[in-house]
């Protein structure tokens, strides 16, 4: 059995090749057919269980977030393929329209090579070269962290069938009037040169200024000769085509009607009246500007204003604008605002903080822009996606995303669905120039079926949402046969989804829409939302902080097992999840743990016999006890997608009870000079708990129980690989719960424990016999009586009094446990005055050192000037010297 325990010195690296013993685990899976569906097995063959990946971009590479959501799916299907269900974890990548696009852009600028050079046909090739050169990068590190998904199956949301499936929902919603070309104001990127969605927008926030302008009316009243207003956005006033006032503001009630003299372009624009204008934001009148505001386009509509776009798809000022025509939006701005400041017309200037939209893959900053789209009427789609949530058929976990979700849908827009770009599934609608037919198909369509003349197909591609909003039917054979397909039919809708919070929206309620509308079904039964992968600190993870962790890295130092079982371990239903790299260390402590018992065990099996395990002793019955609890909790934080309190009660039983106390009392049972029979009987229980443990382990940690599970004595013909054993039956184990048992052996382990660690607090050595006084009621006093061979010789004795009236000796140290107390005699192995010297000294020290920290701590002044890191490392210190002092006294009391 491999080891991996040699660790060097000071370093968190150690000296083993995890991949070389992972690798040829993978395969052997792989080439056992295991991560294809198979027929299953027992109670639950009938219930297929399914899992789409969130396809990764064929632009990405695995980062954190990756990791931990590829481990909790990965957890699920071998969790589920244990139970005996038909299990299938559907596989692929996404073309990852703007992404794919500006990585191939960048190297044919490399190359000096423009795409306007070589035009579309060369321009998608050359992404589908990207593709196969490094679309597989991620799914071979998916591959090393020893994902099972099906990669006999793998698909692409660029393949033909998914391109057909795609153009098929776009002709079905073309044609039920869901989908709609028009005129509208989108968030437009002038360095991707595209339309971005409102959920793919990021808002930044930004230091900014409120510039107050006058706008002179076209006949003054009296003394006042203009109307001042404030906009955070003085360049796109070349555009305005009105000036708004509150309907109920007294102030301009009697301007509206009139108009102003739009300064340097000589435009007379009207005064208005709408109840969308914030009285209180400066000074209540507004200037309205429908090309490139989303409030003032609806402004504009309502009051029948002009609409006109300054700006072209660069962001820059179109022709007829003077001077400013070529400029781009900073420049245009600080031109315009010279321009009005010669002309006496900057009124003011104000500071002002507000959020601008950027795009998501540039981080330009978007500018509104009035373009033609293509879009989706949504209303017809969520009311459907809204009710299968409200009424349960699809759950989210944790549960409080549910109306995060529904909040969502009701306040959704139409979608915007039309990009401008050239690598992605070109929008199906093909146009006619000679008579004006017009009609979206799935074929291609060369000729016009009313005039015969060639036609052509629109120029533009779609929303990668959109064909990702088909990803769990379309990869399950919807595309040829509808919901006839076979996979269909059998095992469709699909059991969970994992996914990130960031992509609700733009992805899960989506893919909601798109099954109701064409299966009739929801197209997953739960909905895991794990939580975001931040830094130590909080922030989260980027290159450009430098605070980013490699998974690759972490599964050479800590192996896949030890990275998979260490991001579990600190998932706690919190929304953001602070990286521990100690706890992936604790991890592979904890593999290693799992290697050593197992060698135990093999080491003690001399004379095996297979056989049905019999628990007979307590000790016995304790561990059969734990392992049927054990299960059924593990059932239930699975069931409930708890995945930390999955891996905290696999890391009790396994380490705690089953290694430090079960093998530990079994020792004396597999010596030289034990009964045969009870030998026999104790290993056949070692083997019994350690294969079922092997089990439970077994999805988050596939490789090093897999490892161990071929080396053991069992019958494995029906179940070859541990990755198709049976899951342990809760109901099947219940038949071992045992109280009395439970009761009984905690009550030893309490007590030897409590000796063991009297020993460690005083120095005395493992050699010297101590003499025990316990004091328990009469029930507890009399199964912990029946239990003396065990705490004798674990904590070797020189007495053990057991009783519920017994007294606490004089000179020995109490120890509290749960319902008893165990007081250990001192005298004679301690000398009791320089204890209480050397404690009364430490004592004095812990208390100093921790009154200077408290009073640093409570000083304004050094709270508010250090750095946070600094605050937070003296609270632990202080916290670790007030637990030291708290525990220092507790033996000064003891000694008296």
């Amino acid at each position: 059995m491999a080891d991996n325990t040699n660790e060097k010195s000071g370093a968190r690296k150690i000296d083993y090749d995890f991949a070389a013993h992972e690798r040829p685990l993978f395969e052997a899976w792989k080439d056992a057919g295991y991560f294809q569906r198979g027929e299953g097995f027992g109670a639950k063959k009938g219930q297929p269980y399914t899992i789409v990946i969130p396809p990764p971009n064929i632009t990405g590479v695995l980062h954190m977030g990756h990791a931990l959501n590829d481990t909790i799916q990965d957890t699920c299907i071998r969790r589920a393929r244990m139970q005996g269900r038909p299990a299938r974890w559907i596989l692929g990548t996404d073309h990852a329209g703007i992404s794919t696009q500006t990585k191939v852009d960048k190297k044919l600028a490399d190359q000096g090579i423009s795409r306007l050079e070589i035009g579309r046909e060369a321009f998608v090739e050359a992404c589908y070269d990207w593709y196969k050169e490094y679309g597989t990068t991620i799914v071979n590190q998916i591959k090393g962290m020893g994902c099972s998904c099906d990669y006999d199956d793998e698909h692409f949301t660029l393949e033909p069938a998914y391109v057909k499936a795609v153009r098929k929902l776009f002709v079905d919603w073309y044609h039920d009037d869901l989908i709609y070309k028009g005129k509208r104001i989108v968030n437009w990127c002038p360095h991707c040169t595209t339309s971005i969605s409102d959920d793919e927008a990021e808002y930044v926030d930004e230091a900014g200024h409120l510039w107050y302008l006058r706008y002179p009316l076209t006949e003054p009243e009296g003394d006042l000769e203009y109307l001042v207003v404030a906009t955070t956005r003085p360049e796109t006033m070349l555009g305005d085509t009105g000036v708004a006032v509150n309907p109920k503001d007294e102030r301009f009630k009697h301007f509206v009607g009139k108009t102003v003299k739009l300064p340097l372009v000589d435009r007379e624009i009207p005064i208005f009246a709408d109840w969308h204008v914030d009285m209180e934001f400066g000074t209540g009148c507004v200037k309205t500007t429908p090309a490139h505001d989303p409030n003032d386009w609806a402004m504009g509509e309502r009051n029948g204003l002009e609409r006109i776009n300054i700006f072209d798809e660069t962001a820059h000022v179109v022709d007829g604008y003077g001077k400013f025509s070529g400029m781009d939006r900073d420049e245009a701005r600080e031109a315009v605002v010279a321009a009005f400041d010669e002309l006496g017309l900057l009124d003011h200037v104000e500071d002002h903080d507000h959020s601008v939209m950027t795009c998501y893959r540039c981080h330009t900053k978007l500018e509104p822009w009035e373009s033609e789209q293509w879009f989706v009427a949504v209303d017809g789609l969520k009311r459907d996606a809204a009710r299968v949530v409200e009424d349960g058929s699809i759950q989210f976990h944790p549960e409080r995303w549910r109306q995060v979700y529904l909040d969502w849908l009701e306040n959704l827009k139409d979608w915007c669905i039309s990009r401008q770009l050239w690598w992605g599934h070109r929008i199906p609608m093909f146009y006619c120039d000679e008579c004006g037919w017009e009609d979206a198909s799935v074929e291609d369509i060369e000729a016009c079926p009313v005039c015969g003349k060639p036609v052509r197909q629109d120029e533009d591609v779609l929303d990668t949402w959109f064909s990702s909003q088909l990803w769990p039917f379309a990869t399950m054979g919807w595309t040829e046969e509808g919901v006839d397909a076979p996979e269909m039919r059998a095992a469709y809708p699909t059991q969970v989804l994992s996914t990130a919070r960031d992509i609700m929206g733009l992805w899960v309620a989506r893919m909601v829409m798109a099954s109701m509308y064409c299966t009739e079904q929801i197209p997953f039964e739960h909905v895991i939302i794990h939580p975001t992968v931040m830094a130590a600190d909080g922030k989260p993870m980027s290159k450009s902080r430098g605070n980013g962790v490699d998974p690759l890295r972490l599964m050479e130092d800590y192996g896949a097992d030890g990275m998979r079982f260490g991001l579990l371990m600190q998932v706690t239903g919190a929304q953001d999840l602070k990286f521990n790299e100690a706890k992936l260390e604790s991890s592979r402590n904890f593999a290693n743990k799992i290697r050593n018992a197992a060698r135990f065990v093999m080491m003690n099996l001399d004379g095996y016999e297979p056989g049905e395990p019999a628990p007979s002793t307590p000790a016995d019955r304790w561990i059969f006890s734990r392992l049927a609890g054990l299960v059924a909790r593990l059932d239930a934080a699975f069931d409930g997608f708890e995945f930390g309190e999955a891996t905290r009660e696999l890391y009790a039983f396994f380490w705690n009870e089953f290694c430090d106390w079960y093998i530990e009392f079994s020792k004396a049972r597999l010596g030289a000079g034990a009964d045969p029979a009870d030998r026999l009987a104790c290993q056949r229980n070692l083997v019994f708990v350690l294969d079922q443990a092997l089990r439970l382990l077994h999805p988050i940690m596939p490789f090093v129980t897999e490892e161990i599970y071929q080396e053991l004595p069992i019958d494995r013909e029906g179940a070859p690989y541990l990755i198709g054993a049976a899951w342990p039956d809760a109901q099947e184990l219940a038949k071992y719960a045992d109280a009395e048992a439970e009761r009984a052996i905690e009550m030893v382990c309490e007590t030897v424990s409590a000796i063991r660690s009297t020993r460690a607090r005083y120095g005395i050595s493992p050699k010297s016999e101590l003499a025990v006084v316990v004091k328990a009621d009469e029930a507890d006093a009399a199964l912990l009586e029946a239990q003396r061979g065990l705490i004798e010789g674990m904590g070797n004795t020189a007495s053990l009094a057991i009783g519920a009236q017994v007294e606490k000796p004089a000179e020995s140290s109490a120890v509290l446990g749960a319902g008893l107390e165990v007081y250990l005699v001192l005298s004679g192995l301690v000398d009791l005055d320089a204890e209480r010297e050397r404690l009364a000294k430490e004592q004095a020290k812990l208390a100093a050192d921790a009154g200077k920290l408290e009073k640093k701590l409570s000083n304004p002044g050094f709270l508010a000037k250090a750095a946070p890191e600094i605050v937070e490392k003296d609270r632990a210190k202080h916290a670790e010297l007030a637990d030291k002092l708290a525990r220092v006294e507790a033996q000064l009391a003891e000694l008296g």
